[in-house]
């Protein structure tokens, strides 16, 4: 369970950091097609919802249900890219230019503390200190899921992004 979860939610994360280097500095903070997040603020927005890493390390409990009760729920409305979403206040990107390496730091150390959390801790376990929209307290495994899938979801989006970018 955990191996393989953390092997998954590290290649979304090396994908990510890969993609975004990529970016030339120049390009991190435009944007490359109407109604888009620039580069940089795609990497705000994933930067902000990573902070679910102080949720994961937050208080627990046995789940009286099973660990992974909402992953293909998550897995099918996440990988759905016919699907546009909204993104919630608390974690939407600032409208200020993004300093491409300060981020690419903060970035590669809430992801690294995301694996390791996904390595050595006790991923069936409930995480109590926020309640998931709609789904309630989630399993530290049900989260890392969805981190995963949110990266992924949003690493299409910056591969469109930096197409988008090379051809202007």
């Amino acid at each position: 369970m955990a191996n393989s979860l953390k092997q998954e939610v590290e290649r979304s994360f090396k994908e990510l950091i890969s993609l975004l280097s990529s970016v030339k500095e120049k390009n991190f903070n435009s944007v490359p097609f109407e109604d888009s997040w620039t580069a940089g603020q795609l990497a705000d927005h994933l930067f902000k919802s990573y902070d679910a890493v102080n949720v994961l390390k937050g208080r627990t409990e046995a789940p009286g249900r099973p660990y992974d009760q909402n992953v293909q729920g998550f897995k099918e409305v996440f990988l759905n890219f016919e699907t546009k979403m909204k993104s919630p206040d608390f974690i939407i990107p600032s409208n200020e230019p993004i300093d491409k390496e300060r981020m690419l730091r903060g970035l590669r150390s809430r992801t690294s503390a995301i694996v390791q959390i996904a390595e050595e801790d006790d991923l069936s376990l409930l995480c109590l200190d926020f309640e998931f929209p709609v789904n309630g307290p989630l399993t530290r495994f049900e989260w890392i899921s969805f981190i995963n899938f949110h990266t992924i979801r949003h690493n299409r989006q910056l591969t469109n992004i930096i197409a988008s970018l090379r051809s202007q």
